[in-house]
């Protein structure tokens, strides 16, 4: 089977398994793909991965490096957009005089784990290739966890243009996307011939995800500095959040969706079948608290992920955490990370003081200020001052 009839296959094979979107890419791209990858080292240098040491790895650069004698990327894409109203929307619903203060989790964090999911679909891919082409070759899948620039190779590939927001945008099906990646020494026909051009942008004019952004993370259009945006602050820095962005981070508590929520491209996006991305409905079991007849620990109510009470998310131990968010990408922030997260939110979260709520959160911070954690303790602290300001 020719380069040609090769790519043909995967990428009906990768619909056929469920992926919304498959291109090919060379790993030895044209001059533009390299210069954009180029730009990565410049953008290191500024500081602007902050505490994401792993963006330094060389290979992120040159693709070439990731596997000796690869010769293609196989890129795909699935939509994770839910039916559930942006966080936009949410927000603008909100009231001072709400009773139950609720965080924000990104969308993307809402159901099973992503990587989980996206892996058993590429694996899925390739033990089909492997099938169809007896020949020996090597392959390696990636789903957000490997050295390549998956939104640069999907650009390449034909997917999508890289919006302002530096996010990939496909004009069918907008950026709710999960991209994987299928590095492989296996010679396939590129899906953009070489005097085709990506996917032209058409961002235009359209400034809303910059001008939206609460921390002004956008140093300039499709430059992020990571150091300022709420994902980074919530998920992977695991130090203390710089005090003069605490209070613009508003009510998230892991991630933040709003530059997409924003987008002009995302108001149609269609939304998908796939339970794995749907919200969770949880049964909390409160350790601790043992019913008297079973020797079992108490369960609460179902909570689910989408706009979850903070009260709950600031109360929950080590032990919960994992239970609760167990195959979950939440874990990504760990217990302390999300504890942290819920005290800002709930420092934010304007509750009325002469609401029934205002008592019983100042207490639950109040207890959560003389934990011997002391990130978690300064964050209560400071959303106690917050709320008596």
């Amino acid at each position: 089977m020719n380069a040609a009839l090769k790519t043909s296959w995967i990428c009906d094979q990768a619909r056929a398994i469920g992926f919304d979107l498959c291109g090919v890419a060379p790993v030895h791209g044209d001059e533009n793909h390299l210069r954009e990858l180029q730009h990565l080292p410049e953008w290191l240098n500024r500081g602007h991965a902050g505490e994401m040491n792993y963006l330094h790895d060389p290979r992120r650069a040159d693709p070439a490096l990731a596997m000796d004698g690869a010769r293609s990327l196989i890129v795909v894409a699935l939509n994770y957009n839910s039916a559930r109203p942006y966080s936009t929307a949410v927000e603008a619903a909100a009231t001072d005089s709400d009773a139950v203060p609720r965080g924000w989790i990104s969308r993307y964090a809402w159901g099973d784990d992503y990587h989980e999911t996206m892996w058993q679909k590429l694996n899925a891919l390739v033990g089909g290739m492997r099938e169809q082409w007896p020949e020996p070759f090597e392959a390696r899948a990636y789903a957000d966890t490997g050295p390549i620039i998956e939104r640069v190779a999907a650009k390449y590939a034909g997917l999508g243009w890289l919006a302002k927001n530096t996010c990939l945008i496909n004009e069918q099906i907008g950026s709710w996307l999960f991209l994987g990646v299928i590095i492989t020494t296996l010679d396939l026909e590129p899906s953009l011939a070489s005097d085709d051009s990506p996917a032209p942008d058409r961002c235009g004019t359209c400034t809303l995800c910059l001008d939206a952004c609460p921390t002004q993370a956008f140093t300039e259009a499709r430059v992020l500095d990571a150091r300022r945006c709420i994902s980074y602050l919530t998920i992977e820095l695991r130090t203390a959040i710089p005090e003069d962005l605490r209070s613009a981070m508003g009510n998230a508590v892991i991630g933040c969706d709003i530059c997409q929520d924003v987008c002009p491209w995302n108001r149609k996006a269609p939304v998908t079948t796939l339970g794995a991305f749907q919200p969770r409905n949880l049964t909390i079991v409160q350790s601790g608290k043992e019913n008297i007849e079973t020797g079992e620990n108490e369960s609460q109510p179902a909570a689910t992920l989408f706009a979850p009470e903070l009260e709950w998310l600031a109360s929950l131990t080590q032990q919960e955490f994992s239970s609760v968010f167990r195959g979950s990408a939440v874990k990504r922030a760990k217990w302390r990370g999300l504890v942290r997260n819920a005290c800002v939110a709930l420092g934010n979260s304007k509750i009325l003081r002469n609401s029934g709520t205002y008592p019983r959160v100042l207490a639950l911070l109040a207890n959560l200020a003389g934990s011997s954690d002391q990130l978690i303790s300064e964050h209560a602290q400071w959303a106690i001052s917050r709320l008596k300001n």
